[in-house]
């Protein structure tokens, strides 16, 4: 679809400048001189009014652990370092897994108005510039943090390539930042949409179906696959609309539509907690949050995006 790349964390044009990752040198002069975005345990470091909060490379709240270079953002190199060994003073109690933590830690070398966020709760504030340079920050520190370890022969790894790749000293294996793809779809009947909730939703929070992609499989048939274990329903055409890297942790969607060649819904509990059909006049109140079942999604997300287009008939 056209208007694919306008999807939020979509295609900015960001200049990742992956020739330089090699120049370790190079690299080191540019951190100097360059701007970081700190990310602490997830969250990236953000201002009130919904920007990003970049720091200088001699920031006091950095610490020992090595950057990652982003890119070449109008030629201004950015990077991002992982400081999740700072401990608050005070630290409040997580949120429930899968929803939006809206605790604001602050660190004490920075101004009032700097405070770590989740990403969720500011994705659809930020520029199609920043949101890609956060998205991209979020995921790859991820990847490191759960991938310290060769998974060849066991041995410690290092971070090299301005970490977009783990060396493993040991027997020279290299790994590198990995993305899981997801299809999820708008399965479309007439006038209808298919629309599912998992049960530690929000009450009233329903979306499009999705799942993982499994090995050898194709985008299209996963569609098929995913929308009949959950609801029974099947499904023929499916085409792809657009792609949403989701950061959470570290997943590319892919919209896609397909079109039901059945109605009767039949969920796996494991799977769904309710599925259901609505027409179009009903996602109209849904968007405008004011259907009296179905509350409206997360903004920012592809579903909402794809939604919304649905809507406006611009999935072309």
């Amino acid at each position: 679809m056209r208007l694919a790349e306008t999807v939020t964390f979509g295609g900015s044009g960001l200049d990742r400048a992956a020739a330089l990752r090699v120049d370790a040198r190079r690299m080191a002069g540019m951190f100097a001189e360059g701007l970081v975005l700190p990310i602490w345990r997830g969250k990236p470091l953000v201002v009130a009014q919904g920007a990003l909060g970049w720091v200088a490379a001699d920031s006091a709240i950095l610490g020992a652990k090595p950057p990652v270079f982003l890119g070449l953002d109008d030629g201004q190199a950015r990077f991002t370092q992982d400081i999740s060994d700072w401990e608050p003073e005070m630290l409040e109690a997580s949120q429930p897994a899968g929803f939006v933590d809206a605790n604001r830690q602050r660190h004490p070398a920075l101004p009032d108005d700097h405070a770590f966020e989740d990403l969720r709760g500011v994705m659809a504030l930020l520029t199609p510039r920043e949101a890609e340079l956060a998205a991209t920050a979020k995921a790859v520190l991820h990847w490191h943090g759960s991938h310290g370890f060769c998974a060849n022969c066991g041995a410690a790894s290092e971070m090299s390539h301005a970490g977009w790749q783990r060396s493993c000293p040991a027997c020279h294996a290299q790994h590198f930042p990995r993305t899981d793809p997801v299809v999820i779809m708008l399965v479309v009947r007439g006038n209808k949409l298919l629309l599912g909730r998992s049960a530690p939703w929000p009450e009233g929070m329903y979306s499009l179906l999705a799942g993982f992609v499994e090995p050898g499989e194709t985008m299209e048939a996963a569609v098929r696959r995913e929308v009949f274990e959950e609801t029974g329903i099947t499904t023929g055409a499916v085409r792809y609309l657009a792609s949403q890297p989701w950061p959470f942790p570290a997943s590319l969607m892919m919209g896609c539509i397909a079109e039901a060649t059945s109605e009767e819904i039949t969920i796996d509990p494991a799977e769904l907690e309710d599925a259901l059909w609505v027409t179009r006049e009903e996602l109209v109140e849904v968007m405008a949050g004011q259907h009296p079942r179905i509350k409206a999604g997360r903004k920012g997300a592809i579903a909402q995006f794809l939604m919304g287009n649905f809507l406006a008939e611009r999935l072309d």
